[in-house]
């Protein structure tokens, strides 16, 4: 995969940000700039601050103590966790999307420009024909497509994605990250958040390595180094290399084993 051409102003700017809740530190130090077209994933365990730093790119936290640039005008739309979604509330997915527009209109009720707008999207995410279908009815990868297209529709310049392939099967994960890409190369910057790193950050063409702090940024092949493993998991990893893309293993015995079964 190849970023799509980046040029301009920043979407954003982050310079020395800390942020926590009450007196405990979440993230500390962080310099980071967003840049127009750029596919970065932020891999580290739980607790490392992914989501947090989620929420700050967004707009949703404010930082503690550093600086915070975003270039005016950027439009930046989230895809929150699977895991997180209430299946059983009563909307179809047509609804669903539409709830994502942005209107000031005292009736609630779709113009015709933005039932197309959704029609549009929906089409183009390939879930077209399921506009009328219950939420709670969709598969893994159609519910990620969805709000996809809920995300897409408010045109944003930056895509967040919190563990975008959580909970999803191989063929449904393969699915999101071709998609993911194609987005990419229309020129939508991306930045998600993964802690699979053999399956998702490995085949990313820029990744953050968070712990708290910033531990290292760069390609995959940079950033996915027994070093850098041990101070983000803080438990020594091998990393093998397959087909041009390092591998993660939890053990040296792994290795081991490997090699005999090969």
């Amino acid at each position: 995969m190849t970023p799509a051409p980046q040029g301009g102003a920043p979407l954003i700017t982050l310079a020395g940000v800390s942020f926590g809740y009450g007196a405990a530190p979440v993230l500390q130090d962080i310099t980071y700039t967003v840049q127009r077209g750029e596919f970065t994933g932020i891999v580290g365990p739980s607790g490392s601050g992914k989501t947090s730093l989620l929420r700050l790119l967004l707009g949703t936290a404010k930082p503690g103590r550093g600086r915070l640039v975003r270039d005016p005008g950027t439009a930046v739309s989230y895809v929150p966790q699977l895991e997180t979604v209430n299946w059983n509330f009563p909307v179809t997915v047509g609804e669903c999307v539409l709830m994502s527009r942005r209107t000031r209109r005292l009736s609630p009720r779709p113009t015709r420009t933005e039932r197309l707008e959704v029609a549009e999207v929906l089409e183009r995410l390939g879930i077209a024909e399921l506009a009328g279908r219950h939420i709670r009815e969709l598969s893994g990868g159609q519910q990620q497509r969805m709000f996809l297209a809920r995300a897409l529709l408010r045109r944003p310049a930056l895509l967040l994605l919190d563990e975008p392939t959580s909970g999803v099967d191989v063929q449904t994960r393969h699915e999101v990250l071709h998609l993911l890409d194609e987005l990419n190369q229309d020129g939508l910057a991306i930045v998600l958040t993964t802690h699979d790193l053999n399956g998702i950050a490995s085949h990313l063409p820029h990744l953050l390595a968070l712990q708290r702090r910033l531990i290292a940024s760069g390609t995959p092949a940079e950033v996915i180094v027994p070093d850098v493993l041990e101070r983000m998991f803080g438990a020594r990893m091998e990393v093998l290399q397959h087909l041009g893309m390092p591998v993660v293993v939890d053990t040296p015995s792994d290795v081991a084993l490997r090699g005999v079964a090969s």
